[in-house]
């Protein structure tokens, strides 16, 4: 048990695998690399963005999280409801928003998927079932319950999936949606993306618990599910498992995935409250560099790994230059998409 001061403990390897399927087909697995490659590019432009002025407010970035993205985005049916945080612009990615969409949008451009409107804390594309980034901490997982008891209600074979922080445990909202969830039975898979640190306070050091969300799942009937946030196989079979048994009308799931942020919080925070030490033995197990390994070693080839490579990085670039080029939004939107009409008439 942790108490006030104390950081969490990390779970030994073997407390957090068991989820990769036993077989995966290429086909899949490059997919993978091909996701996490993508997110990581688009993500490091973004910082390179930030630093040169030219993305407007803050940003939250996914960097060394991407396996968790891209391992429930390979998994999710096309139709799937995705709701996230403001570190949203990997989920918002993978479920197929453009991105020279999501550049745009975090450049405060009239071309990006919310008319520059949005930015990079708001990225929503409904008609990828993106539902949403949500500033408020622990605010959508309510949502997210709402949009699966739509989808039970529909028969529509829908499943709700719902990514928040580790600080979202200690939230009242976490425990309401998941005892609705559950009394209920509603189709929805809440994932705790674990990265150690709630803003910049040790989530260990203010939750009673060593596993924030896995620790707290037999309260609510439900089973223990801590897997590794930086294997993508893991992340894959782990959601297959559960997003079949949700669409299969047996409930949700709380999945707990352990993984670290290559940076502070925010681009404001350059995240030296974290011991080197910790910060080394978490860069040592970047998931990308992993993933390419093991790629490796089971016969792929590295000239068609660095194919991927460059070809996500000259879609990056091509997104780039069509975000840069796309002009300032008109003053006069400012008043529309406000409320259903489109305009605020209505209080005249």
């Amino acid at each position: 048990m942790t108490g006030a001061g104390e950081t969490t403990e990390v779970p030994a390897q073997s407390e957090v695998t068991g989820y990769a399927p036993a077989e995966l087909d290429r086909t899949t697995r490059l997919e993978l690399y091909r996701k996490m490659v993508a997110l990581r590019l688009f993500e490091q432009r973004a910082y390179d963005l930030f630093l040169q002025n030219l993305v407007k407010g803050t940003s939250h970035l996914s960097l060394g999280q991407e396996a968790v993205a891209a391992g429930f985005g390979q998994a999710m049916r096309a139709d799937d409801y995705t709701f996230c945080t403001y570190r949203g612009h990997a989920h918002t990615l993978v479920r197929g928003a453009s991105m020279t969409g999501v550049m745009a949008e975090l450049l405060g451009r009239s071309n990006g998927i919310l008319g520059g409107k949005g930015g990079s804390m708001h990225l929503t594309s409904v008609e990828h079932y993106a539902m949403g980034s949500y500033a408020i901490v622990g605010a959508h997982m309510p949502i997210a319950a709402g949009a699966a008891w739509s989808a039970m209600e529909r028969d529509s074979g829908q499943v709700a999936v719902c990514f928040f922080g580790d600080g979202t445990t200690n939230i009242g909202a976490f425990h309401e949606a998941l005892n609705l969830a559950v009394v209920w039975k509603l189709p929805v898979v809440f994932v705790c993306e674990n990265n150690l640190y709630m803003e910049y306070t040790p989530i260990g050091s203010v939750t009673a618990v060593p596993s924030p969300a896995a620790d707290r799942a037999s309260a609510y009937g439900l089973e223990r599910v801590l897997v590794d946030g930086n294997d993508p196989d893991e992340l894959y079979g782990c959601a297959s498992r559960f997003l079949e048994r949700a669409r299969d009308g047996d409930g949700p799931a709380l999945i707990e995935a352990l993984t670290y942020r290559k940076g502070g919080h925010s681009r404001a925070d350059p995240g030296k409250y974290r011991p080197d030490d910790e910060v080394e033995r978490w860069m040592a197990r970047d998931p990308i560099d992993l993933y390419r390994g093991r790629l490796l070693e089971l016969g792929f080839g590295a000239p068609e790994l660095d194919e991927i490579d460059s070809g996500e990085l000259a879609a990056v670039d091509r997104a780039t230059q069509e975000a840069k080029d796309g002009q300032a939004p008109d003053v006069g939107a400012i008043e529309t998409q406000v409320f259903a009409d489109g305009g605020n008439a209505w209080r005249n």
